[in-house]
């Protein structure tokens, strides 16, 4: 469906205004919604086109600038060593509580729209993946979509490097998603063990998938790309959110299949 893909919103945080890039139906309605955690190196073209696939299918997607206290508004770090590393001093000086209420106010301004179901999944990417971890355990979140989650097993988001996210895997009581590539240098075999193997003892609801892939096998530009694998990926996400969020004002057939109309 024909989407909207050019509305910014400033959202109220404890830690200062927060940007927040909207993508949503352009039809008239209520739809499900979705927050969107980046990279690290905020909202690219990448995750630009990865935000307009979601709201293509009818959900109202946020993508907040995560780095919101150490950045002007509208700064995306380049695919490059200087934004590699400027990214990642980032995630390691801002402090988990801040990650957090960013997610409690983003997950907020969605249920305030008149065009949400108050429907709510989550979806994130490198440290989006981790950041959408966390932001699961928001009662609220029905569904949550995690692309090579890093440093969940290392415990070492935000600042002083010592999150509790392995801790508070328990207070997750929505669906999760967990894709892996299994060349992932960042998340080897056995951090994801690590992973598992507390979603387990916690008896959380979740899907598993490790794929023959590389870390940023998502990102639909540089070498690491795999589109076949991207677009495997894409049918998981979609058949989670519109099972648990719903398919909003999208036009059902009676076999419940969605055959939106309105371009």
């Amino acid at each position: 469906m024909i989407i909207k893909d050019n509305e910014v919103a400033d959202i109220s945080t404890p830690t200062g205004d927060m940007r927040a890039h909207i993508f949503r139906p352009a039809a008239p309605g209520k739809y499900p919604a979705v927050l969107m955690y980046s990279e690290i190196f905020q909202i690219t073209g990448p995750i630009r086109r990865t935000a307009a696939m979601l709201a293509g299918h009818g959900f109202i997607v946020a993508c907040p600038e995560i780095y919101h206290e150490l950045e002007p508004a509208g700064t995306v770090l380049a695919y490059d060593t200087d934004g590699t590393a400027r990214g990642n001093a980032h995630k390691i000086t801002k402090e988990i509580s801040a990650y957090d209420s960013d997610a409690r106010a983003v997950l907020d301004y969605l249920k305030s729209r008149d065009d949400c179901t108050g429907k709510l999944g989550v979806m994130g990417i490198c440290i989006g993946g981790h950041l959408a971890f966390r932001a699961a355990m928001n009662a609220d979140v029905l569904a949550t979509a995690c692309f090579y989650a890093t440093d969940i097993h290392k415990k070492s988001l935000g600042l002083g490097q010592n999150d509790n996210s392995l801790a508070r895997a328990g207070e997750i009581k929505g669906e999760l998603l967990h894709i892996w590539g299994r060349q992932d240098p960042h998340i080897p075999l056995e951090g994801r063990n690590l992973v598992k193997a507390r979603l387990e003892e916690v008896g959380a609801k979740y899907t598993w998938h490790e794929v023959n892939a590389q870390h940023a096998f998502m990102r639909d530009e540089g070498p690491r790309y795999d589109p076949a694998i991207a677009f495997q990926c894409w049918g998981m996400v979609l058949e989670l959110f519109h099972r648990r969020l719903g398919w909003g004002d999208i036009d059902l057939p009676a076999s419940g299949t969605a055959a939106e109309n309105r371009h």
